[in-house]
């Protein structure tokens, strides 16, 4: 699969990534946007994906996060969920305008952390025609609840603020691993940067924006866009039953698929079977 480097503007932030084409399109060709979640760049596992898509006859837009991998922005290794909400709207945006692409039908795709932001974006902007959340952060505010425990919540929150108090004298943003020792996101980089890009670092403060942020807010909304939801029936990252919960409220039409597997495993082992069903998906929809 041959990629094309490409950046585009997103409120002053020079956003990086690429386009890959099907290579026997004689006509404008769909297009899909892939966004990776927390700390995901796109260096890792998007082209495995859009390989899958591009064969399928799709035409793929991935790019970094702002403050993330290629992509510009300020602090590095921050994530706040509604600047990366409205950089989606921007992709969208950009893809519109690239020759050889139907610009009415735009699909979105997301994992994680930007599995959210697809049911967000595609709630609020139908220029979207299709989309597919993989995996994906529910609620900000009960996942912030999950990861630091109730005992451990009011140290947390003085380190937010303290954070905040040292930004305004000048000091550097406060950092925490990404990828802790152990863990199944460790294992997931351990396995897929072969390349040594990806940077196990998250800032603080981005546990702040990670509690105002509520996607299960705008589920009821993405209707009639079709939705495809592939979740991890073991995912404890962003627990299993919420995904159900979320997939309840969802109007018409509207697909769950569940696989076997825990939330990095969609990633590595199951990364085909999740692929080959957002295909299907997108044939139908897109």
């Amino acid at each position: 699969m041959h990629k094309q480097d490409l950046t585009f503007d997103s409120n002053g932030t020079t956003l990086c990534g690429w386009l890959a084409r099907p290579s026997d399109s004689d006509k404008p060709a769909p297009l899909i946007i892939l966004a990776h979640g927390l700390s995901g760049i796109i260096d890792l596992d998007l082209a495995d994906y859009a390989a899958h898509f591009v064969a399928a006859g799709y035409a793929c837009l991935a790019y970094d996060h702002r403050n993330w991998g290629r992509s510009g922005g300020w602090p590095r290794s921050e994530t706040d969920p509604w600047q990366q909400v409205n950089d989606m709207r921007e992709a969208i945006s950009y893809a519109r305008t690239l020759p050889g692409i139907d610009a009415e039908r735009i699909g979105l795709w997301g994992t994680s952390y930007a599995g959210g932001h697809v049911l967000t974006v595609s709630a609020l902007d139908k220029r979207v025609k299709c989309v597919v959340s993989q995996v994906p952060l529910i609620s900000g505010s009960r996942t912030f609840n999950t990861w630091v425990p109730a005992d451990k919540q009011a140290g947390f929150l003085e380190k937010l603020n303290a954070d905040r108090d040292a930004r305004r004298r000048g000091e550097p943003p406060a950092t925490t691993k990404a990828a802790n020792d152990g863990s199944e996101t460790a294992e997931w980089i351990a396995n897929k940067d072969v390349d040594g890009r990806y940077v196990n670092e998250l800032t603080v403060r981005s546990f702040d924006y990670l509690r105002t942020y509520e996607p299960l807010s705008f589920v009821a909304d993405i209707a009639p866009t079709p939705l495809l939801l592939v979740i991890a029936a073991n995912d404890t990252t962003t627990p299993t039953a919420w995904q159900h919960e979320a997939f309840a409220a969802m109007g018409e039409p509207k697909k769950l698929c569940s696989i076997e597997c825990r939330h990095y495993d969609v990633y590595m082992g199951d990364l085909g079977k999740a692929a080959s069903t957002a295909c299907d998906w997108y044939r139908e929809h897109l």
